[in-house]
């Protein structure tokens, strides 16, 4: 009896334990930056990037993606384009044994929607991450390609970041 309460009791406790997080942007670090993409068959993974899930997963982190859809707000491409997309990538993810465990997108653009709270270089996504999946912000880290990426991180209080360039590509 001992046992099975000891065994929930720990349960429990794993629920309410944070864990870190690798955020990543998606255009420019999951996939070839193209301006407003929108269909699979123009998506490109960038070299690496599966590699660089699957060691951070084995350490137990959660992948979570946080990416700026501008498009969606001017026009582009409609909020089912961009969660058709996700869902194919999220696929892709999990050919290859990753879990993608949650991607949050801003579909703002400040001088057409107005601003909001989500759109990196503000904190929102990333912040709204660590609420919903109770992430260790001090022991995550975030890949982005933008200094918009970067300044998210800090501000939700991520401070290893990585600001990955076309030429380091």
């Amino acid at each position: 009896m001992n046992t099975s309460t000891h065994s929930h009791f720990s349960e429990a406790n794993a629920l309410t334990q944070s864990k870190p997080a690798l955020f990543l942007d998606r255009d420019g670090v999951i996939n070839i930056e193209k301006n407003y993409l929108h269909k699979k068959e123009d998506f490109e993974f960038i070299e690496g990037i599966f590699e660089l899930c699957q060691f951070y997963q084995a350490k137990g982190f959660y992948i979570v993606v946080v990416t700026n859809q501008s498009g969606i707000a001017r026009g582009y491409y409609s909020e089912m384009d961009f969660s058709n997309l996700t869902f194919w990538m999220i696929g892709e993810f999990a050919k290859r044994g990753i879990e993608i465990d949650q991607v949050y997108h801003c579909p703002h653009h400040p001088d057409i929607s107005g601003e909001c709270a989500c759109r990196k270089p503000k904190a929102g996504m990333l912040l709204q991450a660590q609420k919903d999946l109770h992430i260790d912000m001090e022991n995550s880290l975030l890949v982005g390609d933008s200094e918009r990426d970067i300044e998210a991180a800090h501000k939700a209080g991520v401070q290893e970041t990585y600001l990955f360039t076309p030429e380091a590509q």
